[in-house]
C-alpha cells in the first residue's frame, strides 16, 4: 500500500464520530478478546442498513454486539434481526450493548448456537440482509446459506473479505484466506448476483441478489 493509499483508508476510518455506547462496546470486546468491525466497517454497515430498507435481517457472529448495533442503527424501526453467535459470554455483552443503547429486546432474535445449525432452520428468499462476520473455517458454508436466505433486492455483506489483506496474496495458502477466496468467488460467479469487494476496515464484500 503506497503512503498516500494508506493515508487515505487512515483517514476514513478515523472518520466516523463514535459514541460512548460504542466507545464501551469496543471495551467489553476487548475484554473478551472479541476482535470488532472497525469503525469505518460499522459505519459503511450502518449505511448500507439504512439504505436497504430491510425489514428481515440476520446477523451471523454477533460478537460483542458492535455490528449488531451497526445494524440496528440503519434499519427501520420496525425490522426485526436475528444474530446468531455460539458464545454466550459474547451474546451477553452484546445484550449489554443493545440495550446501553436503548434498542428494545423485542428488535432482535439473538439465538445461541452454531451457525450452521441456525441457518438451517430459516426459510429460504425470506431476509433482506445478511451480514457474516464468523469464523472462518465454515465461511463458505455461510455464504450459501446467505445466497440461499436472501430474497431478490436483497443484500450480502461479508465482513473481512480480505482476509487481514492476505486474499490478494496469492502465495498466502492458509486455511482462513483460501476459505475467504473460495467464499468471495462463489458469490461472484453466480448469475443471481451483482458484487463488489471495497477495502474499509479489513475488506467487505458488498452482494446485491437479483432475479
Amino acid at each position: 500500500m503506497s503512503a498516500e493509499k494508506f493515508s487515505s483508508w487512515s483517514y476514513t476510518e478515523a472518520l466516523p464520530l463514535e459514541d460512548e455506547v460504542l466507545v464501551r462496546a469496543r471495551e467489553r470486546a476487548h475484554e473478551l478478546g472479541v476482535t470488532a468491525v472497525s469503525p469505518g466497517t460499522a459505519a459503511l454497515i450502518t449505511s448500507i442498513a439504512a439504505s436497504s430498507g430491510a425489514r428481515n435481517a440476520v446477523e451471523v457472529g454477533t460478537g460483542a454486539g458492535i455490528s449488531t448495533l451497526a445494524l440496528l442503527r440503519g434499519l427501520p424501526q420496525d425490522a426485526i434481526l436475528t444474530t446468531i453467535d455460539v458464545d454466550i459470554e459474547h451474546l451477553g455483552a452484546a445484550r449489554e450493548t443493545l440495550a446501553d443503547a436503548g434498542f428494545r429486546a423485542n428488535r432482535t432474535r439473538i439465538i445461541t448456537g452454531k451457525a450452521q445449525d441456525v441457518l438451517n432452520r430459516l426459510t429460504d428468499n425470506a431476509y433482506d440482509l445478511v451480514l457474516i462476520d464468523a469464523d472462518k473455517a465454515n465461511v463458505l458454508t455461510y455464504v450459501e446459506h446467505a445466497c440461499r436466505l436472501l430474497r431478490t433486492g436483497g443484500t450480502l455483506l461479508l465482513n473481512d473479505a480480505l482476509d487481514a489483506d492476505r486474499v490478494p496474496q496469492p502465495a498466502i495458502r492458509q486455511a482462513s484466506t483460501t476459505a475467504t477466496r473460495q467464499a468471495v468467488r462463489f458469490v461472484r460467479d453466480r448469475d443471481d448476483f451483482v458484487t463488489s469487494t471495497v477495502p474499509t476496515g479489513t475488506g467487505v464484500l458488498i452482494g446485491a441478489k437479483r432475479g
